[in-house]
């Protein structure tokens, strides 16, 4: 595969890593800072440098190209196959009426199955249920059909994101990129770093991803009693301390960020379903922590490989972000030392990561997490 990437930053043009190869119909992917997405000319200007393009749009917490994490910019990474291609469909939720399961299913029906490989997703992330997604996703996918992607971020403000294919990006849409070809070896893999501490509660009262009560209290205001000062800074401050959930007994726990709080009805809205009955622990985590979760992450996806990694999209959390500061870049570079220098790199900061966990082949919904997804061809 052929690729070539650029940097935009504000009121400037996209300038390029390297001299401009014409390309004659790449996939490319443009993840940046909501504020420059919402621009109305932004698809004329990527459409003006690939004219016979597929254009995936997506708002980020954050920017990653290369071994470097942006803010404030937009992204743009064009992939063109030289024996592999792409299907992409869209939907939105409003047209299922929130009914983010039915979604999945519709859009995965929309998919021809002969020598479908993967499927990337490329969703809003302010309201959908990512859970329910997926599930409606895995419910008519083929076996052999790996699913990976994430939700799309608003840096710290959770206002609006925004997503799109070929028109510019709006409000509620959900992408899926479905990559053929019999040569193509694509792997996705997750890791956290993150730790539970203090006791074990059981979630007594939810609905879909709204958590209502704890052990028979209202969960909001257990919650706020653990962040003490730090409450009045929620949502945000959430995103320091996410919550483990075990649904099952012998289950691999599954992180949870809490995307927003509702005061008025004391309840959290939580990135991915709840269930009632799943034991919850409060998580934290320290910035060497997150590096080596990184490292593991990019280890799990490099895994029984036949072949180097071409292109590497990285989805990773802004809860990570948040920790790591300063000193953000540090797990790209990690990931950077294991995938190897010459597989170009590109992702974004997300409220949600969707990969399997390692070993397993159906797709979760995940928070905190580094999220990989290798191409080669």
């Amino acid at each position: 595969m052929t690729i070539v990437q650029a940097i935009k930053k504000p009121n400037e043009p996209f300038v390029f890593n390297e001299k401009r190869i014409l390309l004659k119909e790449p996939l490319v992917l443009v993840f940046g800072n909501r504020y420059m997405l919402e621009s109305e000319h932004i698809y004329a200007e990527v459409k003006d440098l690939f004219p016979n393009s597929h254009i995936v749009f997506g708002t980020t917490s954050g920017e990653i190209i290369d071994d470097s994490v942006l803010e404030g910019t937009v992204v743009l990474t064009a992939i063109e196959f030289k024996k592999s291609s792409v299907v992409i469909k869209r939907s939105n939720i409003n047209d299922f009426k929130n009914n983010d399961y039915k979604l999945g299913e519709s859009l995965m029906a929309e998919f021809p199955k002969e020598n479908l490989k993967h499927l990337f997703i490329i969703s809003e992330g302010s309201s959908v249920n990512g859970s329910a997604l997926i599930n409606g996703l895995e419910k008519v996918k083929n076996t052999g059909i790996s699913l990976s992607g994430g939700l799309c971020g608003d840096d710290g403000r959770f206002e609006r994101t925004l997503a799109s294919y070929n028109e510019n990006p709006k409000e509620g849409e959900i992408i899926a990129i479905g990559f053929y070809g019999e040569t193509l070896e694509i792997t996705s893999s997750n890791y956290g770093g993150w730790t539970p501490f203090g006791p074990e509660r059981i979630i007594t009262k939810s609905e879909g991803n709204v958590l209502f009560e704890l052990d028979g209290k209202p969960a909001l205001d257990l919650y706020k009693t653990y962040l003490g000062e730090k409450a009045n800074e929620l949502p945000k401050s959430a995103l320091l301390y996410p919550l483990s959930v075990r649904i099952e007994e012998d289950s691999e726990p599954l992180v949870r960020t809490i995307l927003n709080i509702d005061n008025d009805k004391n309840t959290m809205i939580l990135a991915g379903d709840v269930p009632e009955g799943s034991k919850v622990q409060l998580m934290m985590s320290s910035v060497d922590d997150i590096v080596s979760g990184a490292i593991h992450a990019a280890e799990l996806a490099m895994k029984g490989r036949e072949n180097n990694p071409e292109l590497a999209l990285l989805i990773s959390c802004i809860g990570r972000k948040l920790v790591m500061d300063q000193r953000t870049e540090e797990e790209i570079e990690e990931v950077k030392s294991v995938i190897g220098n010459d597989t170009f790199i590109s992702g974004f900061y997300s409220y949600g990561e969707m990969a399997p966990f390692s070993g397993q082949q159906e797709c979760k919904l995940h928070n905190q997490t580094m999220t990989l997804t290798l191409f080669s061809e």
